[in-house]
């Protein structure tokens, strides 16, 4: 499995969408929150597919593992992120719900591309 460009990854492809997702959602934020959890969750979202991007770049293997976990943990600052805004009453439920099945589908992505990185790794 040898993809030349990062955006050709489904998965970086998706965490884009989320990005997009996830800053509509924000900007009915109340304003004091602007450089506080507005901010924060902006930051961790992008950070997804930033190290997508960048783990591809470091071209060897280890290092895009690396990198896709930290994308990895960051989805989980997002799901965190985003159930403190519904906690707060910045979201609805259903809009918290809606961001967490598409944080999911990030998640599930990332682990089954690390999960075959690490495959390719273990039989060269």
């Amino acid at each position: 499995m040898h993809i030349k460009y990062y955006r050709d990854l489904l998965v970086w492809q998706k965490a884009m969408d989320l990005c997009v997702e996830v800053h509509n959602a924000t900007l009915v934020f109340p304003k004091q929150e602007l450089f506080g959890l507005s901010a924060q969750l902006n930051r961790s979202v992008v950070s997804v597919p930033s190290n997508i991007a960048e783990g591809h770049g470091r071209r060897t293997t280890p290092d895009f593992i690396h990198f896709l976990s930290i994308s990895r943990g960051s989805m989980n600052e997002v799901e965190t992120q985003i159930t403190l805004a519904m906690c707060y009453n910045y979201i609805l439920e259903s809009d918290h719900d809606e961001l967490l099945e598409r944080c999911g589908e990030v998640g599930r992505m990332l682990n089954g591309l690390i999960e075959a990185l690490e495959r390719r790794l273990a039989t060269s």
